[in-house]
């Protein structure tokens, strides 16, 4: 018996080794694929964008020819416009390992931050530059080829190898993967990892999440010339008040830690703000800006939501009239055990291939794995980044898309 289990975990690791292999020498065409896909701009409608189109049509292409079958899932949107989801799957078997990554990217925000264009690829040593190649190009890619390696080396596998490429991750997956959970294409046996969050070193897994909260807050005063002020009321001096009121309320009243997130406490950030006038000499009638809140689960997101009202409301703001928005609201899912199959199949992974044992964390929140944990399937949140999202100059590695593929791979062993 000592012998036969010799042999099987030989062939086990010869097996790895030829995967390994296979994807080290993928190299230039991952760079390709890559910079195929920066060129191609899918930023959300609703952040002026045109959508995942033509980046979807892209990857359905690329996926499609290595001859594996891929189905879209097409939803509209609130502006009329389709929002692509693709999903591929090889193998056999009754559960499906399921890498899950998102389409679209944020906006390159100020330009004059890049030192190029980005969404034209610059390719410097290891990095390849441009926007959304950490978030969540990497993801993708690492997938994709993780899938060609699996095809092309003939390998048994333990799990089906299966990809969901997802839209409108950013702005709250209400065309991604809420919608794909509704078309029953996963079996609550499958286990998924969403290559979404990670750090330099690849030794943390995610296993918890905050709750996320998005507050749109509108506050309308009297529009006047800057020369009269009293006969307008300045809705941006109110709303200023406004935000450093809620800052400091917010942070006073949840203000617990738990260790096992990081940042440990609870978040409440001033974000967006609309433009108001468009000349000095105007006081503004209205003005808007938007909270970005992530909860840790100890709290329920309707008492923020309440507190939020209640200061809008009190007497230091009667002179305005304050209106209140939930636009995006992600009740924390609940924590994955950390003994858990996908967790300790991640773990096998991670250390086979560097030698590593991981650690189990949470985040701040705003991924894919929370709706599925919250419909009591196992999803984990891993990748190796370089910790470049949605800032200028965002790059990706190119040794970490390699290697987080071999991981994707040696997962789909067991």
């Amino acid at each position: 018996m000592e012998c036969l289990f010799r042999f099987i975990l030989q062939d086990i690791f010869m097996e790895a080794a030829e995967l390994d292999g296979i994807i080290d020498g993928y190299r230039d065409s991952i760079i390709k694929l890559m910079s195929n896909i920066i060129k191609i701009k899918s930023v959300s409608p609703e952040a002026g964008g045109e959508g995942e189109g033509l980046r979807a049509d892209f990857l359905e292409k690329e996926i499609s020819a290595t001859g594996v079958e891929c189905k879209r899932y097409n939803y509209t949107d609130s502006h009329g416009v389709q929002r692509p989801n693709i999903v591929c799957r090889i193998g056999e078997h009754a559960r499906t390992l399921w890498i899950v990554a998102h389409m679209d990217t944020v906006s390159e925000g100020d330009i004059t931050l890049w030192k190029t264009d980005p969404f034209k690829a610059y390719v410097s040593k290891d990095r390849i530059y441009g926007r959304g190649t950490d978030d969540n190009g990497q993801g993708i890619v690492s997938a994709i080829f993780a899938l060609k390696a699996l095809q092309r080396s003939g390998i048994g596998l333990r799990y089906n190898f299966g990809i969901a490429l997802v839209a409108d991750e950013e702005l709250g997956s209400r065309y991604g993967i809420q919608k794909l959970l509704d078309e029953k294409i996963f079996d609550s046996s499958d286990l998924f990892l969403v290559p979404d969050w990670g750090n330099s070193r690849g030794d943390e897994i995610e296993i918890a999440e905050k709750g996320m909260l998005w507050l749109r807050f509108k506050v309308t005063g009297k529009q006047a010339h800057a020369s009269v002020p009293e006969e307008g009321v300045n809705a941006y001096r109110y709303s200023s008040q406004l935000v450093l009121e809620l800052d400091n309320a917010l942070h006073r009243k949840y203000s617990r830690k738990d260790s096992i997130f990081e940042p440990s406490s609870s978040t409440f950030e001033m974000t967006k703000h609309e433009k108001n006038v468009d000349s000095i000499n105007i006081v503004p009638g209205t003005d808007i800006f938007y909270i970005d809140c992530r909860v840790l689960p100890c709290y329920r997101l309707d008492d923020v939501i309440k507190d939020v009202v209640k200061i809008s409301k009190s007497k230091a703001f009667r002179d305005v009239k304050v209106d209140v928005e939930v636009f995006n609201r992600e009740d924390p899912a609940p924590q994955l055990d950390a003994d858990s199959e996908v967790v300790a199949l991640l773990e096998k992974a991670i250390s086979s291939s560097r030698g590593i044992i991981p650690s189990k964390v949470g985040i701040g929140g705003g991924t894919c794995a929370a709706f599925f944990r919250k419909r009591g399937m196992q999803a984990v949140v891993w990748a190796t980044l370089s910790g470049m999202a949605h800032q200028p100059n965002e790059y990706a590695r190119i040794d970490n898309i390699i290697e987080d593929a071999k991981i994707f791979a040696r997962m789909a062993l067991g």
